[in-house]
């Protein structure tokens, strides 16, 4: 039985879709396209090198809820060349959704993660799996001081990103930062696509922002990894942090992101 389609499995079928038609014949030794402008690969192609059916390829790239394994999904992966990082994605995307755990709504951080924010005196802040920033500490206001006065409704890291000029003036590269944050999000939130919160991010960033959708239709995926990040500051000049990350164990919809200075 086939189930009917879910947002989830929508996002699935695009994803592979897009991937295949960037994938490279030369790479996976097939000769080049008997048509010109003919790119990537077909479906037929990839089901006969990942050792599927066609007709059950054809429906996964189509959307449909049908079973899946993580076999055959490694088999998809290893043919278009997928990251870790993007074999990771569509085999949560694959999931269904009494697969998962309900998600939690909150909409303000636990006291004891805000009493850990505030105990630190460089920047940090917790969000929650849509990214909307519940808590941080005086250190990040002194670098980002209208995360105090914005509405809540507002206070979404992607949304800020995209839309509030003073943040992205924050970001010497905003081109590159803007497009690694869509990644992380993707990796993160790709799985929970079905929730009406977290399409909620998404519509309302394409209703607002033209950058946001071009940089949503190229489909990166990206898991978070500590980093150095600059900072244009309105007093001090350009200042450097290493980008950290954390996940409590009794909390774990949520994260801590820390920025410690570098010595």
């Amino acid at each position: 039985m086939i189930r009917p389609r879910t947002p989830r499995r929508q996002e699935l079928g695009e994803f592979l879709t897009a991937r295949r038609r960037a994938a490279s014949r030369a790479e996976l030794g097939l000769p080049q396209a008997p048509r010109r402008g003919d790119a990537g690969l077909s479906r037929e192609e990839v089901a006969t090198l990942a050792g599927v059916s066609a007709s059950w390829y054809t429906w996964l790239e189509q959307g449909r809820d049908i079973g899946v394994s993580r076999q055959v999904l490694s088999a998809v992966a290893r043919v278009l060349r997928l990251t870790e990082d993007e074999a990771e994605y569509i085999a949560g995307l694959a999931e269904r959704d009494d697969d998962r755990a309900p998600a939690v709504v909150r909409s303000a951080a636990p006291r004891h993660l805000q009493r850990l924010v505030d105990a630190l005196d460089f920047p940090a802040f917790i969000v929650t799996t849509e990214w909307v920033i519940v808590g941080w500490n005086a250190a990040y206001e002194w670098l980002y001081p209208r995360i105090a006065t914005l509405d809540a409704a507002d206070r979404n890291l992607l949304w800020l990103v995209y839309t509030d000029p003073q943040l992205r003036e924050m970001l010497p590269d905003w081109d590159r930062d803007s497009r690694r944050f869509l990644a992380e999000f993707r990796a993160e939130a790709g799985v929970r696509l079905s929730t009406p919160s977290h399409r909620a991010v998404v519509e309302r960033l394409q209703r607002e922002s033209e950058d946001f959708v071009a940089h949503f239709a190229e489909l990166e995926v990206s898991r978070f990894a500590s980093r150095r990040r600059l900072f244009r500051h309105r007093t001090e000049g350009m200042v450097e942090f290493e980008h950290h990350r954390l996940v409590p164990s009794d909390a774990v919809d949520l994260h801590v992101v820390m920025y410690v200075p570098v010595e």
